[in-house]
């Protein structure tokens, strides 16, 4: 497996599987956490409406938005090197970025139609991103992609 693949397969369900498990201890260990997801794509009267199929829908979901940031980060760390060099900060960094990407970019353009202003501010959700979101992406990159040719 080529670096670059393994380093978002790696960063992506890292990433994945620590927001899921931060999703359904804050928001409880309910069917609804993931069928929210899904609404995002479907709608919120057939996601709701669907049962675990919508909840397995939002979770395939979930991992798949979870690789597309993945990706992005270790394409960007192919070229800015700095990235892997400074992981655990650009991780940090990083989640910031997702959290508002998905808030003011991702869910106001979704199903959802969720308010793009004002900013969402939940604290405890930033910090999920932060630390067990872009964190392991970034730590995935760095191990993955280090021995690569430098790229600036």
């Amino acid at each position: 497996m080529k670096p670059l693949t393994r380093a978002i397969l790696w960063g992506g369900l890292l990433a994945g599987t620590g927001d899921l498990v931060f999703a359904l201890s804050y928001y409880g260990m309910e069917l609804r956490v993931f069928q929210g997801v899904a609404a995002g794509l479907i709608g919120r009267e057939a996601a709701f409406g669907g049962g675990e199929a919508m909840f397995a829908l939002g979770v395939a979901l979930h991992y798949g938005i979870a690789l597309i940031w993945a990706a992005l980060f270790c394409v960007a760390a192919l070229r800015l090197r700095a990235l892997l060099r400074h992981a655990a900060v650009a991780g940090l960094v990083y989640g910031l970025v997702v959290y508002f990407g998905m808030n003011q970019v991702v869910l106001p353009l979704s199903a959802l139609h969720t308010p793009f202003w004002p900013p969402r501010l939940d604290a405890a959700a930033i910090a999920a991103h932060c630390l067990v979101f872009g964190f392991p992406i970034a730590l995935a990159a760095r191990r993955c992609l280090r021995g690569g040719p430098p790229h600036g």
